[in-house]
């Protein structure tokens, strides 16, 4: 599969982006439309994924350095869109001088960030009915 990784930012992108978002978190994981949205978007460092011109994944990283809204569409998973989306933002990271990153895992994803050097840090906790850990990476 050939597809393309872009750093953006969310004027210049927001409909590709909201829409992998709403069909990941809102339609497919039953996230609450208002716990998905938030201001924080328009600050943030995001990566997006395109295959040919679709966009089919995305995630962001705010200024202190906390990745999250990660989401390859369901077609497209287990095929390394999101590594090369992670690896993305961990070299925008390096680029801005941070020394560190972290992000929320949905458990069932903590072996992937384990594969990319994150470790867990926190006891499992709930965000939007879905279980999460904490974890962290040294950069």
């Amino acid at each position: 599969m050939s597809y393309t990784i872009i750093q953006t930012d969310w004027e210049t992108h927001k409909e590709e982006l909201s829409l992998i978002r709403t069909k990941v978190f809102i339609e497919e994981q039953h996230v609450p439309e208002e716990l998905e949205w938030d201001k924080e978007d328009a600050n943030c460092i995001h990566v997006l994924a395109l295959d040919n011109s679709k966009p089919i994944g995305t995630a962001r990283m705010k200024k202190d350095g906390h990745i999250g809204r990660m989401a390859v569409l369901k077609n497209y998973r287990n095929q390394g869109v999101g590594s090369a989306i992670l690896n993305a933002l961990l070299k925008a990271a390096k680029q801005s001088n941070y020394t560190k990153v972290f992000l929320h895992a949905q458990t069932k994803a903590i072996h992937f960030y384990e594969n990319h050097g994150f470790e867990v840090c926190s006891e499992e906790f709930m965000d939007a009915g879905i279980p999460h850990k904490t974890m962290k990476l040294g950069i």
